[in-house]
């Protein structure tokens, strides 16, 4: 009988302190919000999949929904995030001597960057708000891998990274 009354005891202490301690999910998301618009992003690169920022924008709906409590809306949000595309690039990486004096020496590796600048308005907490941080990742992939076979994975490893900062620094408070 004692251990099942200091059983319910603790446990009623724990959810005690969750609750007082504010809004909490174990995403780490913590708002008072209900509501947010992701704005359409662009693209404004050259290099860039034509579909890219709609990708994004899409991925970026998704993760607000599948981690948070909020609910995406078109307009009147009480967070609002926009943004834009504004790096992507490869570039080579790990040179590699070809030890031929006729021979261009070459890479081992490539680099894909893609690099998001974004705006995050609170209206609930103005503090929390920010404007044209830019957000920046990237993956490397060996020369002996054509490009185009590896591009929709090294954009979604990027992604999942960005996303993951984006959220953080919004309603995730990090």
């Amino acid at each position: 009988m004692k251990s099942k009354t200091l059983r319910n005891l603790v446990t009623l202490i724990i959810t005690a302190v969750l609750w007082g301690c504010g809004i909490y999910s174990f995403t780490g998301a913590s708002t008072a919000a209900d509501t947010i618009v992701v704005a359409e992003f662009f693209n404004n690169t050259d290099l860039a999949p034509a579909n890219l920022a709609q990708t994004f924008t899409n991925d970026l709906k998704d993760f607000y929904q599948r981690n948070s409590s909020l609910s995406v809306v078109q307009d009147n949000g009480q967070l609002r995030i926009e943004g834009t595309i504004v790096e992507y690039a490869i570039r080579p990486i790990a040179p590699v001597s070809s030890g031929n004096d006729q021979l261009a020496d070459a890479s081992a590796l490539t680099r894909l960057t893609i690099g998001i600048k974004a705006s995050y308005e609170d209206t609930l907490e103005p503090k929390n708000s920010f404007k044209d941080r830019t957000f920046s990742f990237y993956a490397d992939f060996p020369n002996t891998q054509d490009f185009t076979t590896v591009q929709d994975q090294l954009e979604k490893t990027i992604f999942d990274q960005i996303l993951l900062d984006i959220f953080n620094a919004t309603v995730a408070n990090w």
